[in-house]
């Protein structure tokens, strides 16, 4: 089954619905990239009216994660997947509508083949640039994924 934009919005409502109640959406995947969407409103503001951290930071992971999803979908094999350590850099204030890109896919597949080929985790690190209406970068985040044959 090839994931889509309408499978993985179907997938955050049923198994990650604090992201989708706030708004974030897949608006693009096709590897190597992905491009998630949240827009700001009351329901995921700060109190200094512009869209808290933790929302930026699940449409961000989404933009990674979906893409390492849709790579062990793909590989045919049991892998686990989980987020080591993430970084985040903010550089202006997100309102409006603000769309996270990741461009990493390419990084997944040889930690894959590798994996499967000595039986042990591996790690590496993918980024997701916010960047709102005007083009103007808003935040960065880095996530450290881990992988592991089950």
């Amino acid at each position: 089954m090839k994931i889509s934009t309408r499978k993985m919005n179907s997938f955050l409502m049923f198994k990650l619905p604090s992201a989708w109640l706030c708004g974030v959406r897949v608006k693009e995947i096709e590897n190597p990239r992905c491009v998630t969407g949240v827009k700001h409103r009351w329901i995921n503001q700060n109190p200094f009216n512009s869209l808290y951290f933790a929302v930026q930071a699940m449409a961000a992971e989404l933009s990674t994660g979906a893409l390492v999803m849709d790579s062990i979908q793909k590989s045919e094999k049991k892998i686990s997947m989980l987020v080591a350590r993430n970084n985040s850099r903010f550089m202006k204030k997100a309102t409006g509508k603000i769309r996270f890109i990741c461009e990493d896919g390419e990084k997944i597949s040889a930690a894959i083949e590798q994996t499967l080929e000595t039986g042990e985790g591996q790690t590496f690190w993918m980024k997701s640039r916010g960047i709102n209406e005007e083009g103007v970068e808003v935040s960065v985040f880095e996530f450290e994924w881990t992988i592991k044959v089950k």
